[in-house]
């Protein structure tokens, strides 16, 4: 794919001098992780959140009620839902989002899906029509962040009409990968852990080279 047609997602940001420094780039996304769990979690609001990169809210099976009232007090504008919510929960987060009764324009649900082979893909199916994007990681021990990569070959088997990111375990070696694959629906990538120095913090001089390897 080339660079032009691609939404790049950074996720597991913490830190605002990182945050700052990450806004320099051409980046689309940053992606705030709001699972308790998870060691790049976010526990109080960063004091720089720039306005020229769209923000996105990572949450694992949370209450409706709360994602609604963290979205707003850090103006998301994608909910990411990343563990087992059910179509009957994300009727209940819209309901919710609905309720809130803001005159902002209200954020967009991407679904994430763990994915280890074709079989995997058939889980979609349900979410078609239900949520904006979805995006597709490597099934593994963790939820998100496991550093490793699925077969992308197996995505093939994706038939549906719900554009989605790629992600899991891309990292700064995998330039040449991203230009070569191609799929109707792939409209982006989402980059963490392998940009990392440690949990939170990523390193944007790997980050910077690996942006400018895309466009070459």
């Amino acid at each position: 794919m080339k660079r032009e047609e691609l939404m790049i997602k950074v996720c597991g940001m913490r830190e605002a001098a990182n945050i700052r420094e990450l806004s320099t780039l051409d980046i689309n996304w940053l992606g705030l992780i709001f699972w308790p769990k998870s060691s790049r979690y976010v526990n109080e609001r960063p004091e720089y959140l720039p306005r020229n990169i769209k923000r996105v809210g990572v949450f694992v099976d949370e209450a409706p009620e709360k994602i609604v009232s963290i979205s707003r007090l850090y103006g998301l504008d994608y909910i990411q839902l990343h563990g087992h919510e059910s179509t009957t929960d994300i009727n209940r987060l819209r309901q919710a989002i609905t309720n809130q009764g803001s005159s902002t324009i209200p954020p967009q649900l991407i679904k994430a899906f763990s994915i280890a082979t074709a079989s995997d893909l058939e889980q979609t199916r349900a979410y078609e029509g239900q949520v904006d994007y979805f995006l597709f990681d490597t099934k593994g021990p963790s939820v998100g962040g496991n550093g490793i990569q699925f077969d992308w070959d197996v995505l093939t088997a994706y038939q549906g009409n719900t554009p989605f990111l790629l992600s899991g375990g891309i990292g700064p070696e995998d330039a040449e990968r991203i230009q070569a694959f191609y799929h109707p629906q792939c409209i982006g990538i989402d980059l963490n852990s392998r940009f990392e120095v440690s949990p939170g913090l990523k390193d944007i001089h790997r980050l910077k080279t690996f942006l400018e390897q895309l466009i070459k």
